[in-house]
């Protein structure tokens, strides 16, 4: 799937990989031009892949004439190795039926490349707010749960705000809770792809296989008998020894994997469609507070501006516009 631009593969070992979710606004893919324009990110190899429409164009991040007629495609990836960062862009939609595809063959190659983390910057339509969304920040997070361990106390020094759960099926009393991010794209399915999963046998011995974030963490089993990854392989950790019951069936969890377990963070905006570059820099802002990629100009004590670079291909983000003879 990856394919790089020079003859051997980069290292990924302990990188950070930063990507966008192709949803309202554009705002994630302008976020990831924002970044990789004003940390001068050097492209190191693009994704082969048909899961999104083909295009070709013009380098969009050009500094000079010499460089402006290097070609780009749809899926390219770009690395900072003094910041162990790799910037992830995509520039066209997905192809009908094939995001699923797309979103298990990027986290296969997460795993394989030994990414320490993934942080994916998305958006979702502001006007399927609730009352309590409508009155505080418009931005969210969220952590897959190895990732809520490791960067717990970060996040609360930042008083960031978690994606609320709200009904599965919001018309039903007694729905389910579950994360929805209208507009997102494949934000959430890459985010429940980032789970580990729970195998179940039956008592008359037929598994199922459940992904965690779909249970009540209460639910999820404690250490007592065997575990097998997604490929059922045998492993040595124990799970077991509770008993879950589901319509007239008694199921108990016997097993957990975690071979999909992904370090994993998403980081979205509430938005509208319209001109969406406030909105970029906002949220590259906002993953600023956590990474710290870039530093205020100022030591001004009011609130500080960085230094982001605006792409070259900003200027025609709206078209050309009117030719004179128009007038």
């Amino acid at each position: 799937m990856f394919v790089p631009c020079g003859e051997s593969d980069p290292d990924f070992s302990g990188c950070t990989l930063v990507l966008p979710a192709v949803s309202v606004g554009n705002v994630g893919q302008l976020a990831i031009d924002l970044i990789i324009s004003t940390l001068n990110m050097s492209k190191i190899g693009y994704f082969y892949t048909d899961c999104l429409v083909p295009m070709v164009g013009n380098n969009p991040y050009a500094t000079a004439e010499e460089n402006s007629t290097e070609l780009s495609i749809n899926t390219e990836v770009y690395s900072l190795p003094s910041r162990k960062l790799v910037a992830l862009q995509l520039r066209s939609i997905f192809i009908k039926y094939k995001s699923n595809s797309f979103c298990e063959k990027l986290l296969s190659w997460v795993k394989s490349s030994s990414f320490t983390r993934v942080i994916v910057l998305s958006s979702s339509h502001s006007y399927q707010r609730n009352d309590l969304q409508l009155r505080s920040t418009p931005f969210r997070y969220l952590l897959t749960p190895c990732m809520q361990k490791s960067v717990e106390n970060k996040i609360k020094s930042l008083n960031w705000q978690e994606m609320e759960k709200t009904p599965c099926i919001p018309e039903m009393s007694d729905s389910d809770y579950c994360v929805r991010i209208p507009g997102g794209g494949i934000t959430r399915a890459l985010y429940e792809e980032g789970f580990p999963f729970l195998l179940f046998f039956h008592e008359t011995g037929s598994p199922r296989v459940t992904q965690a974030s779909t249970l009540n963490p209460s639910s999820l089993p404690a250490p007592a008998s065997k575990c097998w990854d997604s490929g059922g392989v045998q492993h040595g950790s124990q799970h077991a020894g509770l008993s879950v019951s589901l319509g007239e069936e008694l199921e108990r969890p016997v097993a957990c994997s975690c071979s999909k377990e992904i370090y994993m963070a998403v980081l979205l905006k509430f938005v509208s469609e319209g001109d969406n570059v406030p909105d970029a820099l906002g949220l590259a802002e906002y993953l600023n507070e956590w990474l710290q990629l870039i530093k205020p100009q100022s030591k001004d004590p009011a609130p500080p501006t960085l230094p982001w670079k605006i792409p070259s291909s900003w200027k025609l983000l709206f078209g050309s516009g009117l030719p004179p003879a128009l007038f």
